[in-house]
């Protein structure tokens, strides 16, 4: 299983939403930290955006980077305005 980093905008935009929500994507990035190959269809590199990925859950989006064995979550948002 991979480590998992928060930066401190993703802690920020988790403590502001709803906790059912929270709990939901948290789980989604822990999936992926055990298991990256079971959420494939829900992650897609960004174009312009060389070494970001992005996870789908709902809709909302994770911004993160990976590297090694480290998953470094940057940014989560609602799908319209993440990308901004």
């Amino acid at each position: 299983m991979k480590a998992v980093t928060y930066s401190r905008s993703a802690l920020r935009s988790l403590s502001r939403m709803p906790a059912n929500q929270a709990r939901l994507i948290q789980a989604k990035i822990e999936q992926y930290a055990a298991r990256p190959d079971g959420l494939a269809n829900n992650v897609k590199a960004l174009k312009g955006a060389d070494g970001y990925l992005r996870l789908r859950v709902g809709d909302w989006r994770v911004l993160f980077s990976e590297t090694g064995e480290i998953i470094a979550i940057i940014r989560i948002a609602p799908r319209g305005q993440v990308y901004n």
